[in-house]
């Protein structure tokens, strides 16, 4: 497989319709053949911070985008021990796949720390990096080396969801159906539970 990759990494603790809507807005802007979603098994960052299971959030990512072409999962953070570094994730991609080219979409708020991130100067030369923030938003001083486009703005974040789960509000249009009713089925989310 070759051709032009965008990566679209995180918690997804649970993804919602934000989520999707910033990935098919990335790769229309980027010309980007095929979104991944790399859901991490323990953001460094994050640390025991995560409220379902990296199999759980993995499912929901499936459920998600099912169906929805040039979309998928990407496993490799799922499928080695943590912490889930970028860097890494980016050196095993580039060995498995030498053709392709990858685009990492970070949200502008996460772009501003990339210099903190685990072997920072490496990112650059591995992937291109692209920030991604809200229409009416600016780009602000982004570290060197970042591209900034413009999405949609969406104001549903994975903690909302997980809040009105606990509170036991619907999240009917906060989420795809099937991750709605995978939620519901788990029994994630409830009275803080995972």
């Amino acid at each position: 497989m070759s051709g032009v990759v965008g990566l679209f990494g995180g918690s997804f603790d649970p993804i919602h319709h934000g989520h999707l809507l910033v990935a098919q807005a990335a790769a229309e802007v980027l010309g980007l053949g095929e979104i991944r979603f790399v859901p991490a098994r323990e953001q460094p960052f994050k640390a025991g911070e995560h409220s379902a299971t990296a199999a759980d959030r993995a499912a929901m990512v499936e459920r998600a985008i099912a169906g929805s072409p040039g979309m998928r999962l990407e496993r490799l953070e799922l499928d080695r021990p943590g912490p889930s570094y970028t860097v890494d994730t980016l050196r095993a991609l580039r060995q498995r796949e030498p053709g392709s080219s990858f685009v990492l979409l970070v949200g502008s708020d996460a772009a501003m720390g990339v210099p903190r991130w685990h072997e920072a100067s490496e990112l650059s030369r591995l992937a291109r990096l692209v920030a991604f923030g809200r229409a009416g938003t600016t780009a602000g001083a982004l570290p060197p080396g970042i591209e900034y486009i413009t999405v949609p703005a969406v104001e549903i974040s994975s903690t909302a969801v997980r809040e009105r789960v606990r509170r036991g509000q619907s999240i009917r249009y906060w989420v795809p159906d099937a991750v709605a009713d995978f939620i519901a089925a788990r029994g994630l989310y409830r009275d803080g539970a995972g």
